[in-house]
């Protein structure tokens, strides 16, 4: 049974063929060429460099093998696999589509079977022998084809491959601590073909549920990704664009958005977005699946330093100091819907939900424990800080 396979079926025609044909090797190579670039306008230009040695160099390798391989099926594989593979990986590294490539080989086909019926018209050969010939060069045109698209798809990987590296190795240097130089940060940015913005809004983030899937994230190509690090995050230079729906589109992440600030405090970004997730992973604020940083400065600026908060603590709140828990638990409520309002004993009792001469009891506790501190505006704004803050962390 004849192999449907463009080597079977040239194999399967007579050798003398071949040899017949080959002085019309070069004609047919000009005229592949000359409607090539009248077909397709991207390759309408000079031969001269490594464009023309290229394309040349194709349609010969594509005519000759052909010819070498007629009656005998042997002809060498790996060169003129190479060759078509080869111009795959120039069409990709040209920036063009596949389309063009494609295009001249359909023309190059038709081309080659107008010559070779002419020829066959021309020796007197039989219609089989010119039915197998006609499907020889459309198989073949089929496996170049699909040669070209393994090499275009190389290039492809490879380069994504190499842009990928280079967008991590950009997202580190712009978040090392202290940052890279400015002409450092650029000259990476350049090679990662990465437009570098003038603020950037970095955005720490946390795997929630199930595996590390990178791939079901759908963020734009623009967003610096570091997923698989010991601290993921992204970075963009344009948020309302970029971070819009971010809960959908980071599937089982949480997500913190850092403040926007220029490219050379990236680490700043950084560091409150970490605070911030920090702050939620203990609890003290809630679990969402995105959090912007922004929406919690007043927390943030209460427990930026806390060992200092625990300090003021200690000294705002020391007349608490002899009472049982549940006590102090109720006066220091008391005391910070007083200072927060200033407000009369009915108008706390509403906020308590207690009764107002509860209130009053307490206000005279609270009298004799602070006495003239609660009439100095100095020891009160210390004293609601630490109020605040013990409020804050008693949700640790």
């Amino acid at each position: 049974m004849r192999s449907t396979g463009a080597n079977g079926l040239w194999a399967s025609l007579p050798r003398d063929l071949g040899e017949r044909f080959r002085p019309r090797a070069d004609p047919l190579a000009r005229a592949i060429l000359q409607e090539v670039q009248r077909a397709v306008p991207e390759y309408a230009q000079p031969l001269e460099g490594a464009f023309g040695q290229i394309i040349t160099q194709g349609i010969r390798q594509a005519i000759l093998h052909c010819l070498d391989t007629v009656g005998q099926g042997t002809a060498p594989l790996d060169k003129w696999s190479a060759v078509f593979r080869n111009l795959g990986k120039v069409e990709f590294n040209e920036g063009r589509s596949l389309d063009c490539l494609q295009t001249a080989y359909r023309v190059g086909g038709r081309v080659a079977w107008r010559h070779v019926s002419e020829f066959g018209q021309a020796i007197g050969a039989d219609a089989d022998l010119l039915c197998t010939a006609a499907e020889a060069i459309f198989a073949y045109v089929d496996e170049i084809s699909a040669l070209s698209i393994e090499g275009y798809t190389a290039a492809q990987e490879r380069a994504a491959g190499t842009r990928a590296r280079r967008r991590r190795r950009l997202l580190e240097l712009m978040l090392s601590d202290p940052p890279s130089s400015p002409q450092s940060i650029a000259s990476h940015a350049a090679n990662a073909q990465w437009a570098l913005p003038t603020e950037i809004t970095v955005v720490a983030l946390e795997r929630r549920l199930g595996p590390l899937d990178p791939d079901s994230a759908d963020l734009d190509a623009d967003v610096l990704v570091d997923f698989e690090g010991p601290k993921p995050c992204l970075v963009t230079g344009d948020p309302d664009k970029h971070l819009k729906d971010l809960a959908e589109r980071l599937p089982g992440w949480r997500a913190v958005i850092g403040p926007a600030v220029r490219l050379t405090e990236a680490p700043r970004s950084l560091l409150w977005a970490r605070r911030t997730l920090r702050l939620i992973q203990r609890g003290v604020l809630p679990d969402n699946p995105v959090t912007r940083y922004s929406d919690h400065l007043s927390t943030l600026w209460l427990l930026a330093d806390e060992f200092l908060v625990r300090e003021l603590c200690t000294r705002s709140l020391a007349p608490f100091d002899d009472l049982t828990p549940k006590q102090r638990a109720r006066l220091g409520e008391t005391l910070l819907i007083w200072l927060q309002s200033r407000g009369s004993a009915p108008e706390i009792a509403k906020k308590l939900k207690v009764h107002p001469q509860t209130v009053r009891y307490r206000m005279h506790q609270l009298i004799d424990l602070f006495g003239d501190r609660l009439n100095n505006a100095d020891d009160r704004l210390d004293m609601e800080i630490a109020l605040r803050a013990e409020a804050l962390l008693a949700e640790d």
